[in-house]
């Protein structure tokens, strides 16, 4: 037993004192140059600028299918990558977006269809998903829709509705057609 003892606090003494040498000396200086680059770039973001944020299609007609251009820039330090563009709504359609990384100084533009839909003043936010440094962009569309259905739908059934409490539930509906079952205009 004694032997197994002096064995190991003979390991645990060779072990401690090997590890002494001076670890600045292990460090590669070009290491160093690469890492400094690196977090000096790491604060560098591509910036999007558009030349218009929001569009008023104006007075149109109900369902009538009109579309603008959103031109935008990278005027950041980094390459601009647009990952996804979505609306608000199904009725609003974003396309035809550049996926390919932008460089500082070019520009790409993308597509937004919209159906018409609604009445009254309509307008709808398009979210631009991209490796700028909020992560995010929004431009809006906007539209004064002429004899839109304005009427909330009404279930032909009319008999109470009633929870297992005894409560009637809160009944969801939308004044824009095709939108029945969740609250927005």
């Amino acid at each position: 037993m004694k032997k197994i003892i002096l064995a190991l606090s003979a390991l645990s003494l060779v072990a401690f004192t090997s590890c002494k040498e001076d670890a600045s000396k292990k460090i590669n200086d070009a290491n160093v140059v690469v890492a400094a680059e690196r977090d000096a770039n790491s604060g560098k973001f591509p910036v999007i600028e558009f030349e218009k944020t929001s569009y008023d299609f104006g007075e149109i007609q109900a369902n009538q299918q009109v579309e603008t251009v959103f031109n935008y820039t990278n005027v950041g330090d980094a390459p601009l990558v647009i990952t996804d563009i979505k609306s608000s709504c199904g009725c609003t359609v974003p396309e035809d977006w550049s996926r390919e990384p932008l460089g500082k100084g070019e520009s790409g533009h993308f597509t937004v269809k919209f159906n018409g839909s609604g009445a009254n003043k309509v307008t709808k936010t398009v979210t631009i998903t991209a490796n700028t440094e909020r992560g995010t962009e929004n431009v809006s569309i906007s539209a004064f829709v002429k004899g839109g259905s304005s009427a909330t739908t009404v279930p032909t059934n009319t008999a109470p509705l009633m929870t297992s409490g005894g409560q009637q539930p809160q009944v969801k509906f939308s004044t824009q057609p095709g939108h029945e079952g969740h609250n927005h205009d």
